[in-house]
């Protein structure tokens, strides 16, 4: 459509339990059964073959095909997925918080462990195989379906959570092999911390040269810097033109993210999610409708 571009995001509630999910500090959401879809009657439910067997992802297929046809609107389901834990993520909780703002974020290492760039800790392997193990049950017990895209963060423990969490997801029930983007809008908040500055461009190719890294993703890392933070007004702009980009690439209706709790939370605020926290290791359900301008 010439001239149109999408430029409104909004995340569509009444499909799955992590919509209404508590907000706050006090609450991490984990990965529940079959995604926490709800049971719940859909408009093209009438036109089912009543003698035919539908699972309740055939249902919701249906109802999202028909969303996506019967308006300008376009709607798409997003598997965001929270990176398996770190070695930063293991040196926050043994110094607190406020120690780790104030000085461990701002190093590499403390001679024992490295977390610039952090890669996943053998628990943070673990979380992305029950990923992977959640997905491919799901999907031959629930139907679930496959995403026909994955979009992850340039940053080793999501690259690593990608990799393992996706293996051999297609043979569950397609045959095409789904393509994997790396995404700089993916990344984490940017700035000061260490953990979030990203490897050499050469590096992540060499290392994940089955992905697809994405136009204008510079050798070195020219976004991060040393003494500025990025704010979350800026980090959920950064979120809002990653959206557009992914609803205008038009990959098909359920795609997944692999990224970080920072940009999670960007993406809740870019489309007006309740503000859920999301554990390390876990995928989420968000159904996203974009609406054109122009």
């Amino acid at each position: 459509m010439p001239g149109t571009r999408y430029s409104k995001f909004t995340a569509i509630s009444g499909y799955f339990e992590h919509d209404n999910e508590p907000e706050g500090p006090q609450f991490r959401a984990v990965t529940t059964y079959n995604l926490g879809l709800l049971h719940r009657y859909y408009s093209p439910d009438g036109t089912l073959n009543p003698i035919e067997e539908c699972t309740q992802w055939d249902r919701f297929m249906k109802q999202l095909d028909h969303l996506n046809r019967e308006g300008k609107s376009k709607y798409m389901l997003f598997y965001v997925v929270r990176h398996g834990q770190g070695y930063h993520n293991v040196k926050e909780d043994e110094v607190g918080r406020e120690d780790w703002e104030d000085h461990w974020a701002r190093l590499d290492g403390d001679g024992s462990a490295t977390w610039f760039d952090a890669h996943l800790t053998e628990k943070g392997k673990e979380q992305a195989a029950a990923i992977n193990t959640f997905l491919r049950t799901s999907v031959v017990e629930n139907g679930l379906p496959v995403p026909m895209r994955h979009y992850t963060s340039p940053l080793s423990r999501c690259l690593e959570t990608t990799r393992i969490a996706f293996a051999d997801l297609e043979t569950a029930s397609i045959k095409e092999k789904p393509e994997t983007v790396i995404k700089e809008d993916l990344r984490e908040r940017l700035g000061i911390h260490t953990c979030d500055r990203r490897r050499t461009r050469s590096w992540i190719h060499e290392n994940y040269p089955d992905y697809n890294i994405d136009a204008g993703f510079t050798e070195n890392d020219e976004l991060w810097k040393p003494d500025r933070r990025e704010s979350l007004d800026e980090h959920t702009l950064r979120i809002n033109n990653l959206l557009t980009d992914i609803f205008e690439d038009n990959p098909g209706p359920v795609v997944s993210l692999s990224t970080h709790a920072g940009t999670i939370g960007a993406l809740y605020a870019a489309t007006g999610h309740r503000e859920v926290r999301v554990a390390t290791g876990v995928v989420v359900p968000v159904l996203v409708k974009a609406d054109l301008e122009g």
